[in-house]
């Protein structure tokens, strides 16, 4: 069985529990300050929350998991972990870990995401390849999410050197089925990172949750071809979000595949041809980040800053019926209700925590959040 500490064991434990989403495991190990305490409170919380009964995931189960990972090559790292992404970690929705195969050093090299149409051109994936190419020479690790098309094709052309294929389901899943050698060669030469338990079968709901992860790890993120509502405009607007540079290059306006790429540079994407464009963007990133971090009024990446002081029995004793009452199945933000409800956001977060383990509330983007229909 893979060797791990008690904390990391329970750390697994409670990502594996249910309901228990990204931000709920940072407000929970921020609150209780270790995952066994939070263990041992989350039934209550639960039960305060509307739900009479909460089932913790399985010690067996997570030794079978532990088991199955060793057999398979793949270790853990979890947030907060040294060898954890620095740059995803800004995420306020960052996986809480990472299963991971390969050559987990790459994460150190400045990252670069390209992603595409699955249905590309051979033109853009000549384009791709050569773009990775060049930026893994130049130092560079090339992150994607291992689909047909742009996204093999930029995984060909930095496979060589430094390569990173997010899963969208386990480390030990084919999919698409076709780039199995690929995905194979990739855990030997390159690195695998995925975020859901070995053995899961991906689904269209796991291909968002991959591609913030492919925006988290880069300083940025090239589109090479795209459709308008694409998986790639995703990743394009979930980096960003996170304030990292979003690139494209520019298409044909008669070619559909190509007008996602022609639509975000009307909107305020750099225009790239080569690589230099792309090592020129992203050349600074640290020291902006450096400025960021030193300017007074730099806002906070995390939505999950005030969730509460250490002092677990805080705010236990409150009436929250003020905070559930203004809540409905439309999104509204945490400071919204703070300020309609008068209480402090420590609060609103403990309940909406609570709401969130019984299995009454809906996380969105925005830090908003909604009930449950």
């Amino acid at each position: 069985m893979l060797e791990i500490s008690q904390e990391a064991f329970d750390r697994l434990r409670l990502i594996r529990s249910g309901n228990i989403g990204p931000v709920s495991y940072r407000q929970l190990i921020k609150r209780y300050g270790s995952a066994a305490r939070a263990l041992e409170a989350i039934p209550s919380m639960a039960a305060r929350g509307g739900r009479r009964s909460f089932r913790l995931a399985e010690t067996k189960k997570i030794d079978l998991e532990l088991q199955a990972m060793h057999h398979l090559g793949a270790s853990l790292t979890f947030l907060n972990d040294p060898t954890y992404p620095s740059l995803l970690a800004e995420l306020s929705n960052a996986p809480p870990a990472l299963l991971w195969k390969g050559r987990l050093n790459l994460l150190e090299k400045p990252i670069v995401a390209i992603v595409g149409a699955r249905n590309a051109s051979a033109a853009a994936c000549r384009f791709a390849q050569g773009l990775a190419n060049n930026l893994v020479e130049s130092g560079v690790s090339i992150v994607s999410g291992l689909a047909k098309g742009v996204d093999t094709a930029a995984h060909q052309g930095s496979l060589k050197k430094a390569t990173i294929a997010v899963i969208a389901g386990g480390l030990d899943v084919f999919y698409p089925p076709e780039n199995e050698r690929m995905q194979t060669e990739i855990a030997r030469r390159g690195l695998l990172l995925a975020e859901q338990p070995l053995g899961t079968e991906p689904r269209a709901r796991h291909f968002p949750y991959r591609n913030r992860i492919i925006a988290g790890l880069a300083r940025g993120t090239v589109v090479v071809e795209a459709a308008p509502r694409s998986g790639s405009l995703i990743t394009a607007r979930l980096a960003a979000e996170a304030g990292r540079q979003v690139m494209a290059v520019p298409g044909s306006p008669i070619d559909p595949r190509s007008k996602g790429c022609n639509i975000l540079i009307r909107e305020g994407a750099t225009l790239v041809q080569s690589a230099d464009d792309v090592l020129e963007l992203i050349e600074h990133f640290d020291e902006r980040a450096e400025q960021a971090n030193r300017h007074p009024n730099a806002e906070t990446i995390n939505d999950d800053s005030d969730i509460g002081e250490p002092d677990q029995t805080e705010f236990e004793d409150m009436d929250r019926e003020p905070v559930i009452d203004l809540l409905s199945a439309t999104p509204v933000t945490v400071d919204e209700l703070a300020r309609q409800s008068k209480f402090p956001v420590a609060a609103v977060q403990l309940t909406l925590l609570e709401l969130e383990l019984a299995g009454r509330l809906a996380r969105h983007a925005g830090a908003r959040v909604s009930l449950k229909n």
